[in-house]
């Protein structure tokens, strides 16, 4: 080894050094709290064990064990969707997968949907708190459940969209959550991540409704033709296969139109992953 790279090496050691040194001091001056109930945990980005008990993760439909684990839901889930079943039956793989009502009247126009965690009491207050509250600190370990909740979803994945805000949600916001935890992933993945490819037209003159604040059928309504692809990056969607990352899949009504732009713009295919699902939609 030269000399001039002996010294890099030892720079670089140094530095190490000096970055380990500071995040034990952040974390003395600041330990890393649970995103369930801010209590202490030992590692950062993780749950404390009360609230991982509380959790009801979801599991990939095609598997031998239920749908759902943890308490109140159970059993196998739909195969596109990926909402679990109310009942519980041996699910099937292939062409005789198991695909619920809504998705066997009218296929959506995504390829899959997963989504880590049911959206209840005990992941509410967590989800909120990432969403509103600043707790952008929490994206890593969020990322690390989508990429459990995704692990059939990801390999096949060219580009990683977020699902993008409104500028006004944006601003008041300062930071899109969903963005966060799809940066995350795309890292942890080694996929592209691509926020820039999807985009949300400006409203003029009407003002759109929050989707949390209207119904089932108002929801699809408020989300019609609200995303676009600037026609500059149009070139580098064309036979791509794109994971689309939200935080909440409530109806399924905002994936649904950001997947239809997509594919209206020559994506090859569009699969969704989100943090948490809504289970049964009002």
């Amino acid at each position: 080894m030269t000399q001039p790279a002996a010294i890099d090496k030892v720079l670089v050691m140094e530095k190490n050094k000096a970055i380990s040194g500071a995040k034990k001091l952040l974390d003395i001056m600041l330990p890393p709290t649970c995103p369930g109930c801010r209590a202490i945990v030992g590692p950062p980005g993780g749950l404390c064990p009360e609230c991982w008990e509380k959790m009801t993760f979801i599991s990939n439909p095609g598997i031998s064990n239920p749908g759902v684990s943890g308490p109140g839901v159970s059993g196998s889930g739909c195969s596109v969707c990926g909402h679990p079943f109310e009942f519980s039956r041996p699910p099937t793989t292939g062409e005789g997968a198991v695909i619920c009502g809504p998705c066997a009247r009218e296929t959506p126009p995504f390829g899959r949907a997963r989504a880590a965690f049911i959206y209840d009491d005990a992941s509410r207050k967590m989800v909120l708190a990432f969403k509103h509250a600043d707790q952008t600190e929490w994206a890593g370990f969020f990322a690390s459940m989508l990429e459990r909740a995704g692990q059939e979803l990801i390999p096949d994945c060219d580009l990683i969209i977020p699902v993008p805000l409104s500028r006004k949600k944006l601003f008041s916001r300062r930071y899109n959550q969903s963005a966060e935890i799809a940066r995350q992933l795309a890292k942890r993945s080694g996929k592209h991540f691509a926020p820039g490819l999807l985009g949300r037209i400006p409203t003029r003159g009407t003002k759109k409704a929050s989707q949390a604040s209207l119904g089932l059928r108002a929801r699809f309504e408020n989300v019609r033709g609200v995303f676009r692809v600037p026609a500059k990056y149009a070139p580098r969607l064309q036979a791509r296969s794109i994971l689309l990352v939200d935080d909440v899949l409530t109806t399924g009504a905002t994936v649904r139109s950001a997947a239809r732009t997509l594919m209206a713009a020559g994506a090859k295919n569009v699969d969704v992953l989100t943090l948490a699902l809504v289970s049964a939609p009002k």
